[in-house]
């Protein structure tokens, strides 16, 4: 009878410890899906980080031109 109750309590305490493992394994995949989605975001933000600093510098070497010539127009006039 002694040993019954043992084994239950043992039976019960093993499916408390496979519950636990089995959410932290839950946990564990949320956790890595997680991690790819924000990588991949990084990842896009800083090719659109990129591709903003190219066009800034395009626009940057625009309007120096434009300033450029502004000045030859105002030394000729």
């Amino acid at each position: 009878m002694e040993q019954e109750s043992i084994n239950d309590i043992a039976e019960q305490e093993l499916k408390k410890l496979e519950f636990r493992i089995s959410e932290l394994i839950h946990t564990c995949e949320r956790l890595k899906e997680e991690n790819r989605l924000l990588r991949e975001r990084q990842g896009n933000l800083n090719d659109e980080r990129l591709d903003l600093m190219k066009k800034n510098d395009m626009a940057r070497a625009k309007v120096e031109a434009i300033v450029t010539r502004l000045r030859a127009l105002e030394q000729t006039a």
